[in-house]
């Protein structure tokens, strides 16, 4: 990656007030990713991602970084969708995230789709760490080029580890120059919106859900652990969003 692109930096850090809510004391956003606090819900403080710039274009390197700590209930989402376009840095952009949640914590990490526009590359990385008794709800949305064109170059990997185990690492890479059969019958069979559903309770432990199919194009996928994912392709963002938010009506 060169050094032309764009770095910044947003950090989260939720705990509890001790009068039964969440207080923020860390909420620190950079350059072009702003950080709200909306309205809260009960115990749960509510965070919202806003683009303040275009991007990440080609070169740029942007991470969020959220911790809930202990008896801390935190809900993270974005005002709208992230696009990633080509830009005049050569090189790939970088999109991390790195999510921790402490024992009695709990975090739902529900942000809108990522676009991945024609002549764009971006890496993205998620990777969350959970103590025993944390708790998680966390969506993706990846969504291959805007109407009426080819999509960019997208490379995802999402790794989750609970009490130091690992429960889930996975990587996708779709788009030109991706791995032949990225588009196959056994990956995306020609869709163009991909998505997936972790969550993770210690209540799992005492009955997991079975794995099913939901529908034609999305299943349920136990871990190993207390946990479980779903995964899901459709046409397009509207027809993937139906979909995750079935699931997550059926698991509860």
């Amino acid at each position: 990656m060169t050094s032309a692109g764009v770095r910044a930096t947003a950090r989260i850090a939720a705990t509890a007030d001790g009068r039964g809510g969440t207080a923020l004391p860390v909420l620190e956003g950079e350059g072009p990713i702003a950080l709200r606090r909306t309205r809260a819900a009960g115990s749960e403080a509510r965070v919202m991602l806003v683009g303040a710039m275009s991007g990440p274009l080609g070169g740029d390197h942007f991470t969020v970084e959220a911790t809930a700590h202990e008896g801390a209930r935190l809900h993270v989402g974005s005002a709208a969708a992230t696009i990633a376009l080509p830009g005049q840095a050569k090189g790939a952009a970088r999109y991390d995230v790195r999510l921790t949640v402490a024992d009695g914590a709990e975090l739902h990490w529900l942000p809108e789709q990522l676009i991945s526009a024609c002549d764009s590359e971006l890496q993205v990385g998620t990777r969350v760490e959970l103590a025993a008794g944390a708790r998680l709800v966390l969506r993706e949305e990846q969504v291959l080029g805007r109407a009426g064109e080819g999509p960019g170059r997208l490379t995802s990997r999402l790794s989750v580890r609970r009490a130091g185990r690992l429960l889930l690492d996975q990587e996708l890479a779709c788009g030109p120059g991706a791995p032949g059969g990225w588009d196959g019958p056994a990956v995306l069979a020609g869709h163009r919106s991909v998505g997936q559903l972790a969550v993770v309770k210690p209540e799992f432990e005492r009955e997991m859900p079975r794995a099913a199919l939901l529908g034609e194009f999305a299943a349920i996928t136990p871990l190993a652990g207390p946990g479980l994912l779903v995964t899901a392709v459709a046409p397009d963002a509207r027809h993937l969003r139906r979909v995750l938010d079935e699931a997550a009506r059926t698991l509860g």
